[in-house]
């Protein structure tokens, strides 16, 4: 009994008013189905014992072959079910939608209004989680908090592969996806220390790819704000490149300094300096690509962009093709990486995006 009064089935008892709902859910949707799985389990076992070879008493009728009555049940019943289990998703579809701001922190708790939610910027590493807070500029490896009853709003990608982010306890699984940016809106209501991790296998370290999310009170959350200030050290560009290198049981890292526009170059997969933006990609492809337009925008994105730059007196003449391309990786232009951000075998056989810009002296 005392190992049993340990257990916590925290998807079913969660401390977040997301996953509360979720939870409901897995019940609600039980019970419906029970609705129909009780009863035939008990009439298997009542028909097996009335019907037995020893029962003389039994009705015997070898002709019968319908009934409408039993048709009606049959049917009725489990449509009514489906109709209910149909009703149910199709709603809380749309008001559990990970995209959807809250409306509530909790049943009884509507937002209040101007109430500012929470930012935290997250990636998924190999094999390690980096959260970023931009409104106080700092970040945290393996280490998350929120305050208690405020909304949370994450922007969640990753670096390399498919993971999924995870806290049971505080709304369902996320996934993460590197050029991509998903979306979660949740509210922790209870302070104390929960579970994080990844659902999706992602390699090796896989199984050790663990935080520690934390819900304080907004006195608490100021003191661990702080903390992470005057621990950490400032993770720029480069830092980033070398904390995103594979390793299994990463400890706990504090960062009181980010470069603001970190997050934005790892969705867009730059953040090597002189790697062009799959954003700036996008806007060359609707600026006209492999025509004059795009070789234009180009020249005119590398001038006006922070992210990349090219090498001093060069412009763009053209577009090269994914062979190419492999052909320029062999023997890169000297202080400047102008492959594209995803390996050639993704990529098209022919021009944009599988491209990347051809460079002329002036």
């Amino acid at each position: 009994m005392a190992a049993l009064s340990g257990c916590n089935l925290v998807v079913l008892n969660p401390s977040g008013d997301v996953a509360s709902q979720q939870g409901d859910l897995v019940v609600i949707s039980t019970l419906l189905m029970l609705l129909i799985i009780v009863p035939v389990m008990a009439l298997t076992v009542l028909f097996a014992w009335r019907y037995r070879q020893s029962n003389s008493t039994a009705r015997y009728e070898p002709d019968w072959d319908h009934s409408t009555q039993l048709e009606l049940v049959i049917w009725a019943a489990p449509l009514l079910i489906i109709i209910c289990l149909g009703a149910i998703t199709w709603v809380a579809t749309h008001k559990l939608d990970p995209y959807r701001p809250l409306d509530r922190i909790a049943a009884d708790k509507p937002i209040a209004a101007g109430a500012k939610p929470l930012d935290v910027q997250v990636v998924a590493l190999d094999w390690k989680w980096l959260f970023v807070y931009p409104e106080y500029g700092i970040a945290s490896v393996n280490e998350m908090a929120a305050p208690v009853d405020r909304p949370i709003r994450f922007s969640i990608t990753a670096s390399t592969v498919m993971n999924s982010f995870y806290v049971p306890a505080l709304a369902g699984q996320v996934y993460a996806m590197p050029g991509m940016e998903t979306k979660l809106h949740a509210v922790i209501n209870q302070a104390g220390t929960y579970k994080g991790f990844s659902a999706n296998y992602s390699g090796a370290g896989f199984s050790h790819m663990r935080f520690a999310f934390h819900g304080l009170s907004d006195a608490d959350f100021g003191g661990w704000v702080a903390k992470v200030k005057a621990d950490g050290g400032a993770l720029d560009r480069n830092g980033y490149l070398t904390l995103e290198q594979p390793s299994e049981n990463a400890p706990v890292q504090h960062f009181g300094k980010v470069d603001p526009e970190l997050f934005k170059a790892v969705v867009n997969m730059c953040v090597r300096p002189g790697t062009l933006c799959m954003s700036d990609m996008a806007a060359i492809d609707a600026a006209g690509g492999l025509n004059a337009g795009g070789l234009a925008a180009v020249n005119g994105l590398m001038k006006a962009s922070a992210l990349t730059a090219w090498p001093d007196g060069r412009s763009a003449t053209g577009l090269c093709t994914v062979a190419e391309a492999v052909d320029a990786a062999a023997a890169p232009i000297a202080g400047a990486d102008l492959r594209p951000s995803f390996t050639p075998s993704s990529a098209p056989s022919t021009g944009y995006p599988g491209g990347a810009p051809r460079l002329a002296n002036p």
